[in-house]
């Protein structure tokens, strides 16, 4: 951030008073701009054994295989923002959403809040994001064909979890490009 968007003065980073980190501030109208993580909704949508995913229409990681999230929008609860990213990826209903696990990103600043839900039909298409739509068998999910580490972890540990009403919580640390150990908190 260079400019205040209160006055449009510079902006500087210091500590404020009464803080411990630095913030963008700006230099005329003492305004602080806090920057903080981003909410990443999404969900683990299934018909009977099989599990949504959706391939991307847009960047980061066009053309790879994701489940339907998105950040979450002003005004709206996480399972809203879940439940409407899947309508706007897939164009899929889920009967009823069950929190699945929250997934800390620290080193990219995100918070992933995703779902578990079972789809009300088997109707699914794509929506404006995503080249296409389909329910996979565990089996033949495209493993090396997946977006994010994260949606890799949210399916494997799905999967693994055998139906279990659990909620799951991990923290990914980055041990190199694409890899990572996730902590159970």
């Amino acid at each position: 951030m260079n400019f205040c968007s209160h006055c449009g003065e510079s902006i500087e980073q210091l500590v404020p008073a009464g803080d411990n980190r630095l913030r963008d501030v700006c230099s005329s109208c003492g305004t602080i701009h806090y920057s903080n993580p981003n909410n990443v909704c999404g969900a683990i949508l299934t018909w009977g054994e099989k599990i949504l995913l959706c391939k991307r229409a847009i960047e980061p990681r066009y053309g790879l295989w994701t489940l339907p999230a998105g950040f979450m929008e002003n005004g709206e609860t996480i399972a809203q923002a879940a439940a409407r990213e899947a309508m706007e990826e897939a164009n899929a209903e889920a009967k009823q959403l069950d929190l699945f696990g929250i997934f800390n990103l620290p080193h990219i600043s995100q918070v992933y809040l995703m779902f578990q839900g079972e789809l009300k039909t088997d109707q699914v298409s794509p929506g404006e994001e995503s080249l296409e739509t389909d329910l996979f068998a565990v089996e033949d999910i495209p493993w090396q064909q997946l977006a994010f580490p994260v949606v890799k972890h949210s399916l494997e540990l799905f999967i693994n979890s055998g139906g279990q009403q659990k909620v799951h919580v991990t923290t990914a640390v980055k041990l190199a490009e694409r890899k990572f150990e996730w902590l159970d908190q």
